[in-house]
């Protein structure tokens, strides 16, 4: 079998300020960068993403890989219009000089909104279409949080989402794609059946690792065993103001009728569920006195969440909220050298305390004042005198459960001291995800009484094992944790914001 392969990976925030131009696909950052042909085969393959999940599985079924392009950039606002065009082109010019092909399968994340398009992942499947045409398995996998379109379930024979947040399946995902398709060549019948739920979730409250998301999930896998059938849902990414914005849940299977009941009851499950999806956050200074309390009844680490600067979901992770938080209560004079904040993105910062060396003591201007989601700035900058306490070049190995055998580029990077509070900056953007992300500039975390991250959930699947407590902080950022917060303009008005 001859299955050509390719990715587009984007989490588009249309309220974020930052733009995902051709040189954010390039760069990669928390992503690989983008890669083609042969190269994306020896870049993606040994990492934890969907595609490497499925090359692994489609070369132990002996089917020949036609790779064609694998792009991905930061969560951030929209994707250019340059750069979804180059992708999406090199895409259809490498599938029309490898046909014919007996399948397609893409990697795509499902959430991603260009400048001139709403819907580009429904419409690149609509151009592979064009070329391939109806009837050829075309095989997706998807992110957790897609929103998913009517042209993404008219374009895809079948799609495969991750099933869990933080993301830890994300190759295992890639393999249920492969057993997909396989049917699918098998000349296995395969309908799909879908339904829309009226209400928006918070990213925080999507967490399959408490409740409700995890009983939800649990559901899920107790339907498709009764059922027989596979079921997915998408959570959505509430923060893309698009008309198709919001969870989904779907199914395929053999039997239509029994893929239908089976998507029926599923959705009924979460919408019983909908109160327990209510969100709370604290302040900034609450989440900080709180977090002290916690560290003197009980020892640390106290790991606190900067959800509205998460690079994860569009923000630039840059803004001091939580910083100025730490320093107005003395935090690193209480636990010198055991309080931090990771990562603060920050290239001026960084480039002037590598160039500064370790021990060197110097004045600096920490994150930018942006505006926030609301329209409103956030915090000023820090201004502070802080002590170079280890640089690095930013190249990081991980090996966390979301992404071992994945390595980041963050560029050069320092730890610097300030008023006992170590901050964590670097000149590339990514959420501390990963142990690694603090370890890297000799921050071990499970010896420190407070850590703030900038991420929202996805910092639970490394952190939860060795942290004592975790908290949610709402600072100013261009993220909103509250989608009843965001200024919606497309959302259809049947769509409730909140839970």
């Amino acid at each position: 079998m001859k299955i050509f392969i390719a990715g587009f990976q984007h989490e588009t925030n249309t309220f974020a300020p930052s733009l995902a131009d051709w040189a954010a696909f390039n760069r990669g950052a928390s992503y690989p960068a983008l890669s083609r042909g042969a190269e994306m085969l020896a870049l993606i393959g040994p990492g934890s993403l969907p595609a490497a999940g499925f090359i692994a599985a489609a070369q132990a079924r002996g089917w020949q890989l036609v790779p064609s392009v694998w792009a991905g950039a930061t969560p951030s606002s929209f994707v250019t219009q340059d750069a979804f065009e180059r992708i999406a082109s090199m895409i259809t010019d490498d599938l029309r000089a490898a046909a014919p092909v007996d399948a397609v399968f893409l990697d795509l994340h499902g959430a991603a909104v260009a400048q001139h398009l709403d819907d580009p992942e429904g419409e690149l499947l609509a151009r592979i279409r064009a070329v391939v045409g109806p009837t050829l398995p075309v095989v997706v996998t998807l992110d957790f949080h897609a929103n998913v379109t009517p042209a993404m379930l008219r374009g895809a024979t079948a799609l495969r989402i991750y099933r869990s947040y933080p993301h830890v399946d994300m190759r295992q995902t890639g393999e249920r794609a492969a057993h997909t398709l396989a049917g699918l060549l098998a000349g296995q019948p395969l309908h799909t059946a879908a339904l829309r739920l009226p209400f928006l979730l918070p990213l925080n409250t999507q967490c399959t690792l408490m409740e409700p998301a995890a009983g939800v999930m649990a559901t899920l896998a107790a339907l498709e065993a009764e059922h027989g059938v596979v079921l997915e849902m998408a959570w959505g990414f509430p923060a893309a103001d698009i008309a198709d914005c919001g969870p989904l849940v779907l199914g395929h299977g053999p039997d239509a009728q029994g893929v239908t009941r089976a998507v029926q009851a599923l959705h009924d499950a979460v919408l019983a569920r909908r109160a327990d999806f209510a969100l709370h956050l604290l302040a900034p200074d609450e989440a900080v006195r709180q977090a002290l309390a916690l560290v003197q009844a009980d020892g640390g680490p106290v790991v606190i969440a900067d959800t509205q600067d998460n690079p994860g979901a569009g923000g630039d992770s840059n803004t001091t909220g939580m910083l100025h938080a730490l320093l107005a209560a003395q935090a690193g004079g209480l636990h010198s050298g055991r309080v931090a904040l990771a990562l603060l993105f920050d290239p001026e910062a960084a480039a002037a305390a590598c160039a500064a060396g370790v021990g060197a003591s110097l004045r600096l201007s920490l994150g930018r004042q942006v505006t926030g989601f609301d329209g409103r700035p956030t915090d000023t900058p820090v201004q502070a005198s802080a002590r170079v306490m280890a640089v690095s070049d930013g190249q990081v190995a991980l090996h966390g459960p979301m992404s071992a055998g994945s390595t980041v580029a963050l560029g050069p990077s320092a730890r610097l001291d300030v008023a006992g509070v170590q901050v964590l900056v670097a000149s590339g953007k990514a959420q501390p995800l990963d142990l690694d992300l603090l370890r890297y500039l000799g921050v071990e975390p499970a010896e420190m009484a407070v850590i703030v991250v900038k991420s929202s959930v996805h910092f639970r699947a490394a952190f939860a094992p060795v942290a004592r407590h975790i908290l949610v902080a709402k600072a100013p950022g261009p993220m909103a944790a509250d989608p009843a917060d965001l200024p919606w303009q497309h959302l259809p008005a049947q769509i409730d914001r909140r839970p």
